[in-house]
């Protein structure tokens, strides 16, 4: 960011869209510092890193896309403990959601590269993907980098502030999993009781 500028921003945040493991907790508040010193502008900061979050998601959208609802069922059979059912819940559940799941899920980790599959796979329109999409991005990215930009130096709090926020919905997300493992190990006790 301190050599390309908004580009760096833009780049550094596509990555953050397509590969979760980088986080915007981290990248986000640094443009802001970066602003901070002049290396751009805070609106360049923020407009550059939306359009990164953007170009990132359509990536994955065109993915699901691609893939298709059969084939991404076909992929969900060979996964231990998936049932076909629950992925026809959660396509109906999106089907009935994807709008607010579209636009809030640009501000929660994980869920923030992953939600863009389903849009893609249920062919949401693709303005209004985008749209909320850009909305999403624009407030998650701009209270990041406005944070960091108003710490300067001290920027790296936003982080540590940010990394817990992410590791309580994290830890939310473990339990559901585990939750779900659970009732599904109990469901298939019961049917070869029941056999």
């Amino acid at each position: 960011m301190e050599t390309l500028g908004g580009p760096g921003a833009m780049i550094a945040t596509v990555l953050d869209s397509v590969f979760p493991p980088i986080p915007s907790e981290l990248i986000l508040p640094l443009a802001g510092f970066t602003a901070h010193r002049g290396g751009m502008t805070l609106w360049a900061a923020i407009g550059w890193s939306t359009l990164g979050s953007l170009i990132g998601a359509l990536l994955l959208y065109w993915a699901g896309a691609a893939l298709g609802r059969a084939r991404l069922t076909s992929v969900a059979r060979r996964i231990p403990l998936v049932d076909v059912h629950d992925i026809d819940r959660a396509f109906a559940w999106f089907e009935r959601h994807g709008r607010t799941v579209t636009f809030f899920g640009r501000m929660v980790p994980m869920v923030r590269s992953m939600v863009s599959v389903p849009a893609g796979v249920e062919r949401m329109p693709l303005v209004l993907f985008c749209l909320l999409t850009t909305a999403g991005s624009l407030v998650w990215n701009s209270a990041l980098i406005v944070g960091g930009y108003a710490l300067g130096t001290q920027w790296s709090r936003i982080e540590r502030w940010a990394g817990w926020f992410q590791h309580a919905l994290v830890a939310f997300f473990v339990v559901l999993v585990a939750r779900w493992v659970w009732q599904r190990l109990g469901a298939r006790r019961a049917d070869r009781r029941d056999a």
